[in-house]
């Protein structure tokens, strides 16, 4: 008879992001009693990092542990975002069950379908809570139905079909099993966790196996494995082997070991089969490696990666204005900075290129690589960056690109409009679902490259109130003709100075205006968009000629309209192929590549008879 560590229980929270794993993270930790009754918790404690905070995401997958009664729950909060897809999958075989948090007015979303997915192909037993039951708008049965149908659809074994129900609202710290009332703690919870998840086997008295399922870095210990002894035990002080992925083998001892509790990690001296705990000691560790006994050799089988399906240029600024507003703006400080990223980022590449002052970076999706630009610009960074490209692969012989599927909600009246949009993009519809509600949900198939720059069109089209998912879903033969891409033209500073409000009144008429009076520019930086889909070049610094000629309509007061501020994502998604993104601690500008009128117009010339030919 196997057996069993009781006094244990791993699973993971997988949910479509916003659906509120963090906050039932949050409330698992408090009602635990793991923390003292003065000590100040913060909201999402999960999310540890500033960009996590201030979009509500979870980008990295954490790990954390609570004790209920006699038994201690590892739990890891996984990322929702499909760019981020990497994190889940591994984390799914370090656990033995996951609990899926699904939305009560939402429901079932783009990423509920990507997440769920992974943990139905390992087999994990599932707990399904709908969450925010507090909602007025929420549709319990409605939702249940919906997860019912897609466990179906995603071809869920017959024990998986009787998953269990927890109805909670994270927020204020409840659940039950009854969806009409709510218990006043999340016992509830916790019980069906106890019961349902299947505890691990405990093979302690076997040789060791550890798989490394997530990569840390700390400067005082340098990288750190994350993962769960699945066979044997393992201590501080052992002499043990890490079989690479390249087959080949390395030794090291084990200096130290740390579990999880609570929000800390805690140095343990030896850890169980079954147990999740970080390693340090190794040096050269990477994703989906085994730490085995010296003498007892055997691999687990490796971890899958998500391969990248984005890739931008990243270049050194070479603008008028380099060096103004950063604090790192050389190729080495760049460079070193994109290979420290790798050492805990396992669906980043960086390549080399020709030029010692740029690289191609590779990475899941626009998300994962606006997140990294922004945290190098967080830390003082300067440097450009190019139009993001989807990678085309051959696939059996044929140029593949790759697709995504989307799931959009819209007011009706917008299911015309967003119909077309898609269709111009290559967008194949799957399904229209009316709601009743006055709300639409449409299905597509669209290859990834008809998605970027589609977001900001898409809220246009739909006055903001459209929502649009996506997630990554297959590679598919590459479509023919155009898919995707801006369509205006821009409008080009030709001067070095500071934009005036008398010069922007003169040309605003032109199309729409991306800077404030006052701000500085250069020659070639975009300063707008044009209302055509030509390029057009504009004096945004000229002043008013000071004369002591009184105007007839000097007491007329002229504003000007709002200009259009960017975001960084937006930029990027902004950008066409002869346009650079430059990015500082302070500004997000966009310019033109040739930076000088006459050589642009010569370059351009140039492609159009190359083309011809």
């Amino acid at each position: 008879m196997t057996k069993l560590r009781q006094d244990l229980r791993n699973i993971a929270i997988i949910a479509h992001v916003d659906h509120g794993k963090t906050t039932l993270v949050d409330q698992l930790l408090k009602q635990s009693g793991i923390f003292r009754s003065n000590e100040h918790v913060e909201e999402r404690a999960m999310d540890s990092n500033d960009l996590e905070r201030e979009r509500g995401i979870t980008i990295l997958a954490k790990n954390t542990a609570v004790q209920y009664k006699d038994t201690r729950i590892n739990i890891l909060d996984t990322p929702g975002h499909a760019d981020f897809g990497g994190e889940v999958e591994r984390i799914m075989k370090m656990v033995d069950g996951v609990l899926l948090v699904v939305d009560a007015y939402e429901g079932c979303m783009p990423q509920t379908r990507f997440v769920l997915k992974k943990a139905l192909e390992q087999n994990l037993t599932p707990i399904v809570v709908v969450n925010k039951i507090d909602r007025d708008a929420a549709r319990p049965e409605g939702v249940i139905d919906e997860v019912l149908n897609l466990f179906i659809e995603l071809d869920a074994n017959e024990d998986q079909l009787e998953f269990p129900v927890v109805y909670a609202s994270a927020i204020n710290g409840t659940a039950s099993v009854n969806p009409e009332k709510q218990d006043e703690t999340m016992e509830s919870l916790y019980e069906s966790i106890v019961e349902n998840i299947p505890a691990p086997i405990d093979n302690s008295e076997d040789p060791l196996q550890f798989q490394i399922a997530l990569l840390d870095y700390n400067d005082y210990v340098g990288r750190i494995g994350i993962g769960r002894v699945f066979r044997g035990t393992m201590e501080v002080g052992q002499q043990v082997s890490l079989m690479k992925l390249d087959g080949k083998v390395k030794n090291f001892r084990v200096t130290k070991i740390f579990g999880f509790f609570g929000l800390k990690r805690q140095e343990i001296q030896k850890a169980h089969a079954g147990d999740l705990i970080a390693v340090s000691g190794m040096e050269d560790i990477n994703v989906g490696e085994t730490v085995c006994p010296v003498e007892h050799q055997e691999a687990l089988p490796i971890l899958r990666i998500d391969e990248p399906t984005l890739q931008m240029t990243f270049l050194v600024n070479n603008s008028p204005f380099a060096g103004r507003e950063g604090k790192y703006v050389t190729s080495r400080k760049i460079e070193e900075r994109l290979r420290a990223q790798l050492e805990t980022d396992v669906s980043l590449r960086v390549e080399n290129t020709d030029s010692p002052d740029a690289w191609i970076v590779s990475g899941r999706g626009e998300l994962h690589l606006s997140i990294l630009i922004e945290n190098m610009r967080r830390e003082g960074f300067e440097l450009q960056v190019s139009k993001p490209e989807v990678i085309v692969r051959d696939v059996d012989g044929v140029r593949s690109e790759p697709v995504e599927r989307v799931q959009i909600d819209i007011p009706e009246e917008y299911v015309g409009s967003v119909i077309e949009s898609m269709g111009e993009r290559k967008g194949e519809m799957l399904d229209m679902i009316n709601n009743g509600n006055g709300q639409v949900r449409l299905a597509f198939m669209i290859p990834a490259r008809g998605l970027i720059g589609y977001t900001t069109e898409f809220l246009t089209l739909t006055r903001g109130y459209g929502i649009i998912n996506h997630s990554f879903d297959s590679y598919q033969p590459m479509q023919t003709g155009r898919v995707g891409g801006r369509r205006e033209g821009v409008l080009v500073s030709m001067d070095k100075g500071q934009a005036s409000q008398y010069a922007i009144l003169g040309v605003e008429d032109r199309g729409t205006i991306f800077l404030e009076p006052g701000t500085d520019v250069y020659e070639g930086m975009i300063v707008g968009q044009h209302t055509r889909d030509n390029d057009l070049t504009v004096n945004v610094t000229k002043v008013k000629a000071a004369n002591n000629i009184r105007s007839a309509n000097k007491e007329q007061t002229t504003t000007l309209k709002k200009p259009r501020i960017m975001t960084l994502e937006e930029s990027l998604e902004y950008l066409n192929d002869d346009e650079l993104c430059e990015i500082t601690p302070e500004s997000i500008r966009l310019r033109k590549k040739i930076l000088d009128k006459s050589e642009r117009e010569r370059s351009q010339k140039k492609k159009k008879t190359a083309e011809a030919n």
